[in-house]
């Protein structure tokens, strides 16, 4: 069976977008167009509207190829609250940013309906939707297929809402928020690589922040042609 790559940005904001750029540049090097997951208003501070500049650069990558996909509203969990169960969920895979963890089916229904009127206003057109930090309840997959987006994910599956089947694709991901957290998470990249050679479909999962400390990006910049050399990058759209 063939080996194949999901190749993917994550955190699209102009808030990032020195480090967004930089991903962009090294996967074009490589020979590949990752796909890129949009946020329309990180944080509730970056508006994609007050940016334009950046949203001309992202309507050039998708013309380029690039696939954009909706990643949450504002990303982070403001106005909402963890309950016990979402706190073990969440353990060790984010600092605050599961903006879907909580949400029921109606609220995420209104965070997915105001996320995407934001890129279809900056003429940008979402063909899937992938949680922030990848935490969200079974109704927020629910929500993205019925809104007719043609995927959402986890952390351990693509859920292609078109054929109504679900792929089995692991993510290779890093973390730098702290030096710990970087060299474990750069050692563990490393072991994927060896591990998950014989998996027919992987994801590499790069975030802008994996820049911003030097072991992670050094591993990042390692991982990029390692992986895009040796499997055939495909789009969401050729699952």
């Amino acid at each position: 069976m063939a080996a194949h790559l999901l190749l993917s940005i994550h955190d699209v904001t102009p808030a990032l977008e020195e480090h967004v750029r930089a991903l962009w540049s090294m996967c074009r090097a490589a020979g590949a167009t990752p796909a890129l997951f949009v946020v329309p208003n990180w944080h509730g501070h970056w508006p994609l509207a007050e940016f334009p500049q950046f949203t001309s650069w992202l309507r050039a990558c998708a013309r380029e190829g690039a696939e954009m996909v909706l990643h949450g509203s504002r990303h982070d969990e403001h106005g909402t609250t963890r309950a016990w169960r979402d706190q073990l969920r969440a353990v060790g895979r984010t600092a605050g940013e599961g903006e879907f963890l909580t949400l029921d089916h109606a609220s995420a229904l209104a965070r997915i309906q105001d996320g995407l009127a934001c890129l279809d206003a900056q003429r940008l057109r979402a063909v899937g939707f992938v949680p922030p930090a990848w935490l969200a309840q079974r109704a927020t997959h629910e929500v993205a297929r019925d809104v007719g987006l043609w995927f959402s994910e986890d952390d351990r599956e693509v859920y292609a809402h078109r054929t109504g089947t679900t792929i089995a694709a692991p993510a290779v991901r890093w973390s730098a928020r702290s030096t710990v957290r970087a060299s474990v998470s750069a050692a563990v990249a490393a072991h994927r690589w060896r591990a998950w050679r014989d998996e027919p479909l992987v994801r590499l999962a790069l975030h802008p922040q994996d820049l911003t400390h030097p072991r992670t990006a050094r591993s990042v910049a390692h991982a990029i042609p390692q992986w895009i050399t040796a499997r055939a990058v495909v789009r969401y759209a050729d699952l």
